[in-house]
């Protein structure tokens, strides 16, 4: 259920993101999924890759900034009301959720979604002791080649 994110920090201008997507394929890594936060200067670019440490490693030595951070994927009803009973479950057990964002493509039974949370471990626990469906971390770098 935990799994390793990478955060880019990237220039607000025109190529930014570009430029980081280009390093990723020429050293065949796969973008699964992306989200950007943005101020007027810079922007966060949070990406779940084929293989973090060597994602880590081409844009560090390209004078690009990353940072490895701990997220939770979890499998959901893709149905009304599927993301919100999820979060109910964190808060009504005092896990706070800092940001989220969907996952390509599908689980077996429902959609999937990236969560980063002030306690990984706890949400992680809270999380399997409500039931709920988590992705296993090597299961979601092996269906990430």
């Amino acid at each position: 259920m935990i799994i390793k994110q990478i955060s880019v920090f990237v220039e607000n201008g025109v190529g930014g993101i570009s430029e980081i997507t280009k390093i990723l394929s020429d050293n065949n890594i796969n973008i699964r999924s992306a989200y950007v936060a943005d101020t007027a200067e810079f922007g966060i670019l949070r990406l779940i890759v084929t293989d973090t440490k060597k994602a880590e490693k081409v844009l560090g030595d390209s004078g690009i900034a990353v940072k490895e951070t701990d997220v939770i994927a979890v499998e959901m009803s893709d149905t009304p009301g599927g993301l919100g009973g999820i979060l109910d479950v964190l808060s009504d057990n005092g896990v706070n959720i800092e940001y989220l964002y969907a996952f390509v493509g599908k689980g077996e039974s429902g959609a999937l979604m990236v969560f980063k949370a002030d306690d990984a471990q706890k949400a992680e626990t809270v999380l399997e002791n409500s039931g709920i469906v988590d992705i296993n971390a090597t299961s979601v770098y092996d269906s990430l080649k």
